[in-house]
């Protein structure tokens, strides 16, 4: 396909209507220029594809079946890039089978609050494990032909009014915590972006010229296909304009006519659609290119599902044991408890929602391990009635072992709105508490698709937390409890003790928010960034996950002590199993800022590695740590700096649970000084030795007429002086000296410093 040919002889109306859906999930064909129409379809944890006839974005009319795997939520918990490498490169294999071209995946979208209803699609609260394990899919996905579309950009946190809220953020948050995951899909190849509903600083996404054309475009370098989500377009001249490529879904040729109109009245560039044209001809252009040097590879439904459990039993998360309670012994006198084992919750609702080849439930695993074991159901959906719970009280206190699933129903948490608590269904509650009390020995299983409140967690000996574990949750379920697979899941959110503790608490939703303004004034302290700042213990920290082996942390060994920030740090620790099982662990390292000359977390997580051991095994990792490792957004510089500072390193099994501590010097090659007006405050100038000198100078002449007894002290010798001065600016100072200190003279004391540092 010769794309500037056809850019050379499209008509202005043929260019115009290629940048428009031509329906539902299909964009323009023209088969005299040898263009294809491009099949686009959900999802990010199972295909799909619905007929062109009979579509929706939301989940509601009924798709062809496939294999439903672990939702994002469950995923992520893995910790595990080559296995999200694994789930992209199925997805892309059953995509390409059925003719669909791009996946509308994954989702990357930061989880700032637990109330988002939409939180079970997405990775973390952590942009750097979002991002990795969003890096991870996209190259499986797109190894076999089929493009990925990374969603949804940007600063996307909520369901409540989502097509007319507006994300307030400062450049540094954006930077540092909505971007990053997006950023690292641009340099994984990603081939296409989504634009969110939600605007961005006043701007809706897909017309917003700074994040759009200046940072995914310009500054990233992203090449690939800007896609609007179902519904996201607002003004389509401005978008195209912005580097936007295409609007979907397809409408009635409106949105074709106003392109067109723009350019004929020179409201819309020639070459500005022309650069949105040429994207989507490079797309197809590459999809041609990718399909004749790899043949399709037939995927079945069996292979499938088995992929999906392997997922499910690497990512369930083993959040209490006490006493050592789990694994189960097939033995035991043991009861099930709860209509979730029979009728499991594995998945979401929404444009995700898949149609499943074959869905496994638990207690039919369970019975196949213990024929013996005695079920109860307990509930209904969110009720019980007499003769259901008596059973389950009986079961519990006639068994040695009580296993009770409870979580939350599918109507608790969906795209489209958004949780008003954090709390399951008081029946679930109540059911738990009562169990507890007839037989301590017991475990609850969860099935939710974000954080839940959990005050009965005293009264109960394990927790497992299996997330939407796809449709091979019965399989997953079983082998961990009954220790066929060793827990290795790892937590990619926190799990706060109640909703109060949330940053967002104060302002965001929890009931019917009328505001179409969502400030994020916790700015960078999102998730574990917040609670470690405040002090506040949450109930499961970020990165917390038991094993049934243990792990000792060993010999920590940074390759450097000093550096620049031009330089890369290789850091090192061997990890040893000390248990008597195999098992896999995730190394997590964080880093730590000290004396931050700006607001910083106590730490971030900066890579991380999952191993797996035989019993005495030991392994050493290497990780590599360069400047973004260490850098902070400077909005004045507009680029990543790394202050002159010590910097921490620690390795740990979470967030709240360091086992080894590094620290390096680093010094940034060139040192960035903010420039000296008249209006900034003089502690700026007298903490810098240099500044301190050129100022000191001046200082000496106006001591004599400061007022507060100021003129009797020395600004080097007394700290009172000091104290009085710092945070005063140029311009107030000579209103207390008057004539001694002129405007002239503030202007060369302000040249004096800015040469200094040659500004």
């Amino acid at each position: 396909m010769d794309v500037e040919k056809c850019l050379r002889g499209m008509t202005l109306a043929e260019k115009a209507k290629l940048c428009v859906g031509m329906n539902f999930w299909m964009t323009q064909n023209y088969s005299k220029w040898d263009i294809p129409s491009m099949f686009l379809s959900d999802g990010p944890h199972g295909l799909r594809k619905q007929d062109t006839n009979n579509s929706d974005h939301l989940g509601i009319n009924e798709s062809y079946s496939s294999v439903c795997y672990p939702t994002a939520c469950a995923s992520a918990c893995s910790w595990d890039r080559e296995l999200l490498d694994e789930l992209g490169a199925m997805l892309g294999r059953e995509a390409r089978q059925s003719g669909v071209d791009m996946l509308l995946g994954p989702g990357v979208n930061i989880k700032r609050s637990p109330l988002c209803g939409r939180n079970f699609e997405y990775f973390s609260e952590d942009p750097y494990l979002a991002g990795q394990l969003a890096a991870a899919f996209i190259q499986g996905v797109q190894r076999e032909c089929v493009a990925a579309c990374v969603k949804h950009f940007a600063a996307n946190s909520q369901e409540n009014r989502r097509k007319a809220v507006d994300s307030v953020l400062e450049e540094r948050t954006l930077r540092e915590i909505y971007l990053p995951a997006f950023e690292q899909a641009v340099q994984a190849g990603v081939k296409a972006v989504m634009t969110s509903y939600n605007k961005v600083n006043g701007e809706y996404p897909a017309q917003n010229f700074h994040l759009s054309k200046e940072i995914l475009r310009n500054e990233w370098g992203f090449q690939g296909v800007l896609v609007t989500d179902w519904g996201a377009m607002d003004q389509i001249v401005p978008s195209i304009h912005a580097g936007l490529n295409l609007q979907m879904p397809g409408d009635d040729g409106s949105s074709a006519a106003k392109i067109e109109a723009a350019v004929k009245c020179g409201e819309l560039s020639q070459e500005d659609l022309d650069a949105s044209v040429k994207r989507i001809l490079q797309f197809i252009a590459w999809k041609k290119e990718q399909a004749k040097k790899w043949p399709a590879v037939a995927v079945s439904a069996q292979e499938g599902h088995a992929l999906a459990a392997k997922i499910a039993k690497e990512s369930i998360v083993l959040l209490k044991n006490q006493g050592g309670i789990l694994p189960l012994d097939p033995s035991d006198s043991i009861a099930v408890i709860g209509e979730m084992a029979e009728v499991p919750r594995y998945q979401g609702a929404g444009s995700s929602h898949v149609n499943p080849f074959s869905v496994i439930c638990p207690l039919d695993e369970m019975k196949k391990v213990c024929p013996h074991l005695v079920y109860a159901k307990g509930y209904t959906g969110e009720t019980s009635n007499e003769k259901e719970w008596k059973q389950a009280i009986a079961a519990a206190r006639e068994n040695n072992t009580v296993v009770l699933f409870v979580g939350l129903p599918a109507s608790y948490e969906s795209e489209s709105y958004d949780r008003k608590t954090l709390k399951m269904p008081q029946i679930y509650e109540r059911l738990i508490r009562e169990v507890a009390t007839v037989n301590p020995r017991l475990v609850v299983v969860l099935s939710n698709g974000s954080v839940v409140e959990m005050p009965w967690l005293r009264q109960v000996k394990a927790v497992l937390e299996t997330y939407l574990c796809g449709e091979a949750v019965g399989e997953a379920v079983s082998d961990v409890l009954f220790g066929v697979a060793n827990p290795s899941g790892k937590l990619a959110e926190t799990f706060i003790r109640r909703l109060e503790d949330c940053p967002t608490y104060l302002y965001m939703t929890d009931g019917e928010d009328k505001s179409d303004q969502a400030v994020f004034r916790e700015g960078i302290f999102v998730g574990y960034r917040y609670y470690e700042k405040k002090k506040i213990k949450p109930g499961f920290p970020f990165g917390h996950g038991l094993s049934y082996t243990s792990f000792a942390y060993e010999n920590l060994h940074l390759g450097r002590k000093k550096m620049t920030d031009a330089d890369v740090l290789e850091v090192s620790c061997v990890l040893r199993n000390i248990g008597t099982r195999a098992g896999s662990e995730t190394v997590q390292l964080y880093v730590s800022r000290k004396n931050s000359p700006v607001a910083a977390p106590a730490k971030e997580l900066k890579d991380f590695a999952k191993l797996h051991l035989a019993p005495g095994e030991k392994r050493q990792i290497v990780f590599h740590l360069s400047k973004r490792a260490f850098a902070y957004y400077n909005v004045e510089m507009q680029d990543w700096y790394v202050p002159q500072a010590d910097y921490e390193v620690l390795i740990g099994a979470s967030s709240a649970d360091i086992r080894l501590r590094g620290t390096v010097h680093i010094t940034p090659k060139k040192k960035w000084y903010p420039l000296a007006t008249r209006n900034m405050v003089l502690k700026d100038i007298l903490e810098d030795p240099e500044w301190f000198e050129v100022f000191y100078s001046k200082y000496k002449e106006i001591r004599p007429y400061l007022p507060f007894g100021l003129a009797q002290m020395d600004l080097k010798e007394n700290a009172f002086a000091k104290a009085m001065l710092e945070n005063m600016t140029l311009h107030s100072l000579a209103s207390y000296v008057g004539s001694h200190l002129t405007d002239d003279d503030i202007d060369k004391l302000i040249e004096q410093l800015n040469r200094v540092h040659h500004i």
